[in-house]
């Protein structure tokens, strides 16, 4: 579970969306700032904040300094900014605060960016003398107010003032990577990242004002002998702390440490990771003795954070435990394989069971049950932890967090909660697909009817699952519901092998799975073109297409997650051409560039788009303005690094016949042949792929060597493909996966073995006996596992799906057209009702999306690619050079 995502989910309850899109009008900050004194005052709205600028304040005159943030709660948030706002408008100092309640809250939240983490208001000093009178000024004047620690910042007394240095006004320069990100200016005029990170840090240029000398002397004071436990790992990170493996100096008895931040880490409620904290103190106490359950050690405070020392139980987190033993993620499982993993799974939902019957004759409800939370030994045998939601069944208190697919509906009191998630995780077992029922919750019996077929459950356990999580007539419906239920498969043209969701799509059957030709393909792929233009929202100008949090980062037009992406799916599986789309992304471009070069998630990508839909003059502007950074990249991968931009000019100099891009392209090639000699080995957590590892730059030796001829090229991608394959983990059954550093390996196209496969497909095609073409077989392998938890091009089903119809392309044969049938018709598992329209959720399960690496463009790609051999299975795959004798596209 990527914790990332959940920040993403407040202000929409389709689509993953940031915070400053949350409702304006309810809960204002903005409006506890005073009157402005004089009309020439100016204000406007930046993202999530609200800019007041005095006469004569435009910020650009001092682009960069040291500023004064404000730290505060949703309780003082309102006097804050009325006492900080009053003081500022006075004196005409530049000022901004958040906009509304519901903004601080979500950059509070447990799961928020802990680097962004507790500012409310900015000052902008004009000078060092300014900023140390305003200092002391507000240090009397907010002397007392609570509010999270800044991680980034030093902290000025022991209030809630913060300083840093940093920019003032937004700036952008490449990071090694070659990423856009904000910047400052040595004094040489040089740009160079405003680094933002936990971690108080100043500019090696910089000197720091004397009188916050002693500031940071007592950031220091603290040290390791203060903490009676020695850390020797961290397992999690969160906006309210942390959580350690540690030993006790003084008998070195093993622990766990769980840490609370003051404030931060809020939920719905604005309850804080302290306050849950003691909540999980009482909660254990009262469980003393009980087993399966930690014991408490200690509870301390250590500067300013909270410690609960806990007993260290044995045993793996269920998910880990699943990863290691579900049959479904191999390739055919057998009957035997299925029963075995029946029957210990019904033993550890019956140990789950037993452990929270246990807290609940302690008059405790869990309140968080799902599982993360839930620990198995190597004997099967169970444990839960973490009890900050626990609380007396007395109290009628609800959880204002949750796990999704296991937190109770509001309909679900008391030890019901607890049935709730238990019922949830007795599903999880053996479908682990829960995160997608909040949003679909009309999927359950196409679950259920899915677990029944395939595993041999005692005759009343998946009714009981049923009874518990059924919705009840007064929950909320399904996305695409306007509450008068869901259409049925005649809606979207599929035939009647089956419905999931509400959105008709087959769902394979044990006995026969459908023929990928036996199902209306041109009805289903017509329902999601219907879907994404549904979705599209051209009257804003950040993006066009909702789809995965990173274009919060890279922008709303890129080709992985962007317009662009979106389009480019839309043209080339012969959907059509949407002229006002492409006339935004036209515009987009042009007002708001890409932060980056790359090919997926930047201006290089977006370029090579504009160029194939005929958009020569802005795609030309594009690829002049990021060409000079291109000198500064250093990932050497497909997503965002020389790969990927290798690959874009190899396309626009046969767009637009111009050989200097194809000489560019070639330099390129030369600068990751070098890379490639000093590539260290295999690491502890892999990389391998198509986006990040070194398959991305073997698929572009493998283009320039059809451009060139020169056959040096394909043994650089046969030394490429190899030093992948070194970061192969070859299972029992014969599949060749990319090893993550845990129980689990992958076989995705981002970040797995299909990745590497698509690639050796490419080369094998002009190098049959290349060393790497012989691992084939087992990579193909590896394509066919049954489950696959998202639905999505570069990490889930999609993938698989476009690196079998490649495959298959070539090499036809009965096991792949089995699995490339199973995985199209198992689709309906992921499938979700969008307006009546086929849509799929992105990655983590939780939102909608529309983009091309998680969403419906790709999965629509993919399932065009699998049943028509003249669409391209993805970008840069499966494609030739063009002829010399081709209609050439005019230059811009």
């Amino acid at each position: 579970m990527d914790s990332r995502y959940e920040a993403y989910c407040f202000a929409d309850r389709l689509f993953y969306e940031v915070p400053r899109h949350l409702d304006n009008d309810e809960g204002s900050l903005s409006s506890a700032v005073p009157s402005m004194p004089e009309s020439s005052w100016t204000e406007h709205d930046l993202g999530g904040w609200r800019v007041y600028l005095p006469p004569a304040g435009d910020l650009s005159g001092r682009r960069q300094g040291w500023k004064i943030h404000v730290s505060g709660t949703p309780d003082n948030a309102r006097r804050l900014i009325a006492k900080v706002g009053e003081y500022c408008l006075a004196r005409h100092i530049p000022f901004k605060v958040l906009r509304t309640e519901k903004i601080l809250l979500a950059r509070n939240s447990k799961y928020a960016s802990r680097a962004a983490s507790g500012k409310l208001i900015t000052i902008y000093p004009a000078s060092d003398s300014d900023l140390e009178r305003i200092l002391s000024d507000l240090d009397e004047t907010l002397s007392g107010e609570p509010g999270p620690y800044i991680l980034s910042d030093l902290r000025y007394g022991a209030g809630p003032l913060y300083v840093r240095y940093g920019g003032f006004v937004e700036r952008w320069t490449a990071n090694e990577h070659g990423e856009q990100v904000t910047a400052i200016e040595r004094p040489d005029g040089v740009l160079v990242p405003d680094e933002r990170r936990p971690g108080f840090h100043v500019p090696d240029w910089v000197t720091l004002p004397e009188f916050l000398s002693p500031h940071v002397a007592a950031r220091r004071s603290g040290s390791a002998a203060d903490m009676p436990y020695q850390v020797t790992s961290a397992i999690h990170f969160s906006n309210g702390g942390g959580v350690y493996l540690a030993t006790r100096r003084s008998d070195g008895q093993p622990a766990v440490l769980k840490e609370a931040r003051p404030y931060a880490g809020l939920d719905a409620d604005g309850t804080d990771a302290v306050t849950r904290l003691d909540w999980e103190h009482q909660a254990l106490l009262r469980l003393d003795g009980v087993p399966g359950v930690p014991r408490v050690l200690d509870r301390f405070t250590v500067w300013e954070h909270h410690f609960l020392a806990l007993s260290k139980l044995p045993g793996i987190p269920l998910g880990n435990w699943l990863a290691h033993n579900y049959p479904l993620t191999q390739p055919a499982a057998t009957d035997a394989e299925l029963a075995a993993y029946t029957e210990r799974a019904l033993r550890v939902a019956e140990g789950i069971g037993r452990v929270v019957s246990a807290v609940h004759e302690r008059g405790l409800v869990f309140g968080d049950l799902h599982n993360r939370n839930v620990l198995v030994d190597e004997h099967d045998r169970v444990g839960l932890v973490d009890f900050e939601l626990a609380f007396p069944v007395e109290t009628g208190r609800r959880p204002a967090l949750g796990a999704p697919g296991f937190a109770a509906p509001p309909d679900r009191h008391g030890f019901a909660i607890d049935h709730y998630a238990l019922a949830a995780l007795r599903l999880w077992l053996f479908l682990p697909m829960n995160p997608l029922l909040p949003l679909a919750p009309d999927k359950l019996p196409t679950y259920l009817r899915f677990v029944r077929e395939r595993c041999a459950l005692p005759d009343d356990y998946l009714a009981q699952v049923e009874q518990v999580l059924r919705p009840t007539p007064t929950g909320s419906p399904g996305p695409g519901s306007s509450g008068a239920g869901s259409p049925g498969a005649g809606a979207t043209g599929v035939g009647a092998a089956g419905v999931g969701g509400g959105a008709g799509w087959p769902v394979a059957q044990t006995a026969a799975v459908p023929n990928r030709t036996e199902v209306d393909w041109s009805g289903a792929r017509k329902s999601m073109v219907e879907a994404i233009l549904a979705s599209a929202t051209p009257e804003r100008g950040d993006r066009l297409f909702p789809g995965d949090i990173e274009q919060f980062s890279s922008g709303g037009t890129t080709l992985g997650y962007g317009a662009a992406g979106v389009l480019h799916a839309l043209a080339v599986t012969g959907a059509g051409r949407y002229p006002e789309h492409e006339n935004w992304l036209v515009q987009a471009v042009r007002t708001t560039p890409p932060r980056r070069p790359g090919l997926y998630d930047g201006a290089f990508g977006v370029a090579a788009v504009l160029a194939d839909l005929g958009h020569h003059e802005p795609a030309g502007a594009l690829v002049d303005e990021f060409t000079p950074l291109v000198a500064d990249v250093r990932d050497h991968g497909l997503h965002g690094g020389l790969a990927g931009i290798g690959l874009a000019l190899t396309r626009l100099a046969d767009v637009w016949q111009r050989p200097e891009h194809l000489d560019q392209a070639l330099a390129v090639g030369d600068r990751l042949g070098g890379a490639l000699a000093g590539a260290a080995g295999p690491g502890a957590s892999a990389r391998a792929g198509l986006m990040h590892g070194w398959s991305g730059p073997a698929l572009l030796f493998v283009h320039l060597f059809r451009r060139t001829g020169d056959r040096a090229w394909l043994d650089l991608a046969d030394r490429a493909l190899l030093r992948e394959l070194q970061e192969c983990e070859r299972r029992d059954d014969g599949r060749l996966q990319v090893r993550d550093g845990t129980v689990r390996s992958l076989p995705y196209l981002e970040v797995g073995s299909a990745g590497i496969a698509v690639v050796a497909e490419e080369l094998a095609e002009h190098a049959p006996d290349a060393a790497s073409a012989a691992e084939l077989p087992a990579l193909r392998r590896a394509l066919l596992a049954e489950y696959v938890a998202q639905s999505g091009l570069w990490l889930g089903r999609a993938g698989l799906i476009s690196a079998l119809a490649l495959s298959l392309r070539r090499h036809p044969d009965p096991e792949g057209e089995r699995g490339l049938a199973t995985h199209l018709a198992r689709l309906g598992l992921h499938a979700v009702d969008f307006r009546g329209e086929l849509a799929f959720p992105g990655n983590q399960l939780l939102r909608l999306s529309m983009d091309l690496a998680t969403g419906t463009a790709g999965v629509l790609l993919a399932v065009s690619a699998a049943v028509d051999d003249r669409v391209p299975p993805l970008p840069f795959l499966g494609e030739r050079h063009v002829p010399a004798d081709a209609p050439v596209a005019s230059a811009p």
